[in-house]
């Protein structure tokens, strides 16, 4: 069973570093100056899905890590 806890895990995680780098980058330095009104976007389209996707990849790996660890118990 924990192998494939332990599979799940790798998975998801691998899955998590992929969705994060495909997201849009907005933290570049233009985005540092003072004519900017509003920080906060709506996501919209692909960008929501990948956003949605990242999260869900994200509950899976923090639930195999907490099963990992119980059922080493």
């Amino acid at each position: 069973m924990t192998a494939a806890l332990h599979s799940i895990q790798i998975i998801s995680a691998i899955l998590v570093i992929a969705l994060v780098l495909l997201q849009r980058s907005t933290g570049d330095m233009g985005g540092s100056s003072f004519g900017e009104t509003s920080f906060f976007q709506t996501r919209r389209g692909s960008e929501r899905f990948f956003f949605v996707l990242m999260i869900a990849a994200a509950a899976i790996f923090a639930f195999a890590s907490l099963a990992v660890l119980f059922a080493g118990r």
